[in-house]
């Protein structure tokens, strides 16, 4: 799906470890994986970690590092017009689609930040804390151009469009079930891209017709 926010030239032995470190995270948790775990997956011997990283705790923090300089990019592939579009729904998909652009599929990290989100790591408190910040500050600019309607509680809605396209990366597998398409695939963010265009410029809801 073109640009790609993971480095797959990087095969140096720390960044070997580091990456089947990464993939075994987000399948069980930090908690539940061993050194020797990583050994085995990354074709190296336990010391070999220890001597890269220093510890476990070391590792895991290059993980976070790693994970975070990547998702940090998505953001960085959606500053000024880009996001304008995405949000004003000139360019569907947002947040969400700068994601399938940026981790092509099997890639851990989408399920690694869901794992980050999910048990109140801090790690991704303080991901989901940088991208509020960034929303919010898009959402002012937006704003001051007059391409959003007034909004009651800028704060509310700064959340809102974040958590909005952060749910599709998430709840990823849940949604491709109920509607039958992968939303992070060309196809499926067509799909799912034109129907919260259609929401977010003319609105889902309107007052019932009045009896009599």
């Amino acid at each position: 799906m073109g640009l790609s926010f993971e480095r797959e030239d990087d095969l140096t032995a720390r960044a070997s470890i580091r990456n089947a470190a990464l993939a075994l995270f987000a399948q069980r948790g930090s908690d539940r994986v061993t050194v020797r775990d990583i050994a085995a997956d990354a074709g190296v011997s336990p010391a070999l970690i220890l001597h890269h990283f220093g510890s476990k705790d070391g590792l895991r923090a290059a993980v976070d590092e790693h994970a975070a300089q990547a998702f940090d990019a998505v953001f960085a592939s959606l500053e000024g017009t880009d996001l304008v579009d995405a949000l004003s729904g000139a360019n569907p998909g947002s947040i969400a689609e700068a994601f399938a652009r940026g981790f092509p599929p099997g890639s851990p990290l989408p399920a690694y930040l869901r794992r980050l989100f999910l048990t109140n790591d801090p790690a991704g408190s303080a991901l989901f804390g940088r991208w509020y910040a960034a929303t919010a500050d898009m959402l002012a600019a937006m704003d001051r151009l007059g391409a959003t309607t007034p909004s009651h509680d800028p704060v509310v809605r700064a959340a809102f469009f974040l958590v909005n396209d952060l749910a599709l990366v998430l709840l990823r597998n849940q949604v491709a079930t109920v509607i039958g398409a992968d939303p992070l695939t060309p196809a499926g963010l067509t799909r799912w891209g034109a129907e919260v265009t259609s929401v977010y410029a003319e609105g889902a809801f309107r007052a019932p017709p009045k009896e009599g």
